[in-house]
């Protein structure tokens, strides 16, 4: 089953899915991307995400090829620009900055990495991205120059994704971006999951269990870790806990 095709159908289920986004520049060296991937396989994460709003290095390729070689755990590419491509992972986000007005960003990049991708086998998911204000400017609205969707604009927020899933945007991806200093609340995940179908994904901000849980009540459908792993890694093991008993509650409901 694709991984578009398993995140519609537990979606539909209400079952959880929980990801580790890893940003190749944080990678100082490999035993540290090995204890992580290690973690990640020990608590049942579902996907690793690697990009990032600037990637700098040039390892994205050696850090999806360390991830295949050691577990499999699906890869997907979440890309900054058009140039962060890998054949070797499963599946890339091909997103679209929805909340912005940058138009390289809404269909710019996408131009130039299509002839790249249509020879790439990778599974293509087309992303609608949605970057939520977080409190202060995070490296993705800097870096993407857009103004993230104020976060008590609530309706604004749903009508974006809701136009997003009418031009055949598959995913949508809420965002605080990284190192943000808030999560997104729960009535901004609410208000948006209440406006489509499709599967809803939520990062940023989470750095804790309690948050995670909001999140997953709110409504969305995977959550992402990313930043806070950096300085507390176990965390890992708490967040994914919550994840595994949602999805029991939901097998034992049956």
């Amino acid at each position: 089953m694709k991984i578009l095709e398993s995140l519609t159908e537990k979606s539909k289920l209400g079952k959880k899915s929980i990801a580790v986004l890893i940003d190749p520049d944080k990678i100082e060296d490999s035993s540290k991307l090995r204890h992580l991937i290690n973690l990640a396989n020990e608590n049942c994460v579902d996907y690793f995400l690697v990009g990032g709003s600037l990637v700098t290095s040039t390892n994205l390729s050696e850090v999806i090829a360390h991830i295949k070689e050691s577990v499999t755990i699906p890869v997907l590419i979440f890309p900054g620009s058009s140039i962060q491509i890998d054949p070797g992972a499963d599946a890339i986000l091909f997103l679209s900055l929805i909340s912005g007005r940058n138009p390289d960003l809404l269909i710019g990049q996408h131009v130039i990495a299509a002839p790249i991708l249509k020879n790439a086998n990778l599974e293509i998911i087309p992303t609608g991205y949605l970057l939520i204000n977080s409190g202060k400017t995070t490296s993705v609205a800097y870096i993407s120059n857009t103004t993230p969707i104020p976060d008590d604009k609530y309706s604004l927020a749903a009508c974006t994704a809701l136009a997003g899933e009418m031009l055949g945007l598959k995913l949508m991806y809420l965002d605080a971006g990284s190192g943000a200093e808030k999560e997104i609340s729960s009535r901004m995940i609410s208000a948006i999951r209440k406006s489509i179908k499709t599967p809803l994904v939520v990062g940023g901000g989470i750095n804790t269990p309690r948050k995670a849980l909001n999140a997953l009540e709110a409504g969305a459908d995977m959550i992402v870790i990313g930043n806070a792993l950096e300085k507390e890694p176990n965390l890992l093991i708490e967040i994914s806990e919550k994840v595994y008993d949602w999805n029991q509650a939901i097998e034992a409901s049956k």
